[in-house]
């Protein structure tokens, strides 16, 4: 019969039917007598049996009691229950099925009929404990997988972004002259796409972005630098015709650069936002840009944005052949080419966070590391700005 045979509670008042039914299970089962609920609930204390044959007729309580109060507690409600009826009794399948008794049989019982009853419940129960149990193991397999498939993806994200940044320095590098410009327009976009989205421009255009994206992928608007002579990147003067045509193959090279990684990877929204703002964000509002020459909405808002910054950022950036402008002046630059350089529209926007701006200038001259010989000029920059008259 095997070493560990199942256990069955017999729940009876009778005695006599007590002794019929262990004479027929005792064979293939561990038998134990209940001759009242309050002994089943004692005996389940400290046991679970594999299931409870259960009178109806409980003179204290009655099964349908019983039952209701066993479904009722999660350390019992999965033990399969057949109840015990005698012919005559008051019992209707259907509300003994609606409590939850998998089954239930009539007295007299045929031994044949009883085992083969509790056969099949309880074979039943094996089965749908298998099921849970392979279910268990599953989904504990697949949370297992999905932490494994998270950490793998981070441990991706960070080689990612550590080349990234590690490109993003490259340009840096080389561009000494414009030194912390890719961080500064950074600061400066986040600042426009916070207004936008207070004011509610472009809301339908912008509801899809992910800022971190689009933030991360402005620091390679300049990625095209990378390739551009540095007789010309860090010429300490202004640029010739000839000189400032090669600089604007920036603008494409960056290009072919994205695009190039497009072609290998199947990640697309950080790269697509990079690849807008890499090729359109020297375009103008009038055609007048480069390197295509879009004019209006058919510039990609991303470039349109990151034109406003990066000027705003040129301008009151100190350069060896330049002086820096005041934020004031830069402003008036900026509002003056609205429908001509810039989206009226943006100008609006840019117009209403330019306290901002100054903020961000401010804080970023105050923080770099400026050669002694400009120190009269940053200290004159910072008091002008302070002046009533200057507002």
């Amino acid at each position: 019969m095997g070493k560990f045979r199942r256990r069955i509670v017999f729940v009876d008042k009778n005695m006599s039917t007590q002794d019929q039914g262990r004479s027929i299970l005792k064979t293939f089962y561990e038998v134990l007598p209940a001759l009242s609920v309050e002994k089943l609930f004692g005996l389940l204390d400290n046991f679970v049996p594999d299931m409870i044959l259960l009178d109806i007729g409980m003179p204290e309580m009655s099964g349908y009691e019983a039952l209701r109060r066993l479904k009722a507690d999660e350390r019992f409600a999965d033990i399969p229950v057949i109840f015990l009826a005698t012919e005559g009794d008051p019992c209707s399948e259907v509300e003994i099925l609606d409590l939850g008794a998998t089954d239930y049989i009539t007295r007299p019982f045929p031994a044949s009929k009883l085992l083969k009853r509790i056969g099949k419940e309880l074979e039943f129960a094996r089965q749908k404990n298998e099921l849970i149990a392979t279910q268990t193991k599953l989904q504990n397999h697949l949370d297992n997988l999905e932490v494994i498939v998270h950490e793998k993806a981070e441990a991706i994200m960070r080689l990612q972004n550590a080349v990234f940044e590690t490109v993003v320095d490259m340009v840096e590098f080389r561009d000494a002259i414009t030194g912390g410009h890719i961080l500064r327009t950074q600061q400066y976009l986040q600042v426009l796409l916070e207004e936008m989205i207070k004011e509610g421009i472009y809301a339908e255009e912008i509801a899809d972005w992910d800022m971190t994206e689009i933030l991360s992928s402005a620091k390679l608007h300049d990625v095209g630098k990378i390739a551009v002579p540095d007789v010309i990147l860090i010429k300490n003067g202004k640029l010739t015709r000839e000189e400032f045509d090669s600089m604007k193959s920036h603008v494409t090279i960056g290009v072919d650069a994205i695009e190039r990684i497009l072609n290998k990877t199947e990640e697309s929204t950080f790269l697509n936002h990079a690849l807008r703002i890499a090729g359109t964000h020297h375009e103008k509002w009038d055609g007048s840009g480069y390197p295509i020459g879009l004019t209006g909405m058919n510039i990609p808002l991303e470039g349109q944005l990151m034109a406003i910054v990066d000027v705003y950022d040129a301008l009151v950036s100190f350069r060896p052949y330049k002086e820096a402008c005041m934020h004031e002046e830069a402003c008036k630059v900026i509002e003056d080419g609205a429908g001509t350089h810039f989206n009226p529209v943006l100008v609006d926007v840019f117009h209403n966070a330019a306290d901002e701006f100054k903020r961000i200038a401010r804080e970023n001259l105050e923080q770099a590391g400026f050669d002694k010989s400009i120190d009269l000029f940053v200290e004159d920059l910072l008091n002008t700005a302070d002046e009533p008259d200057a507002e």
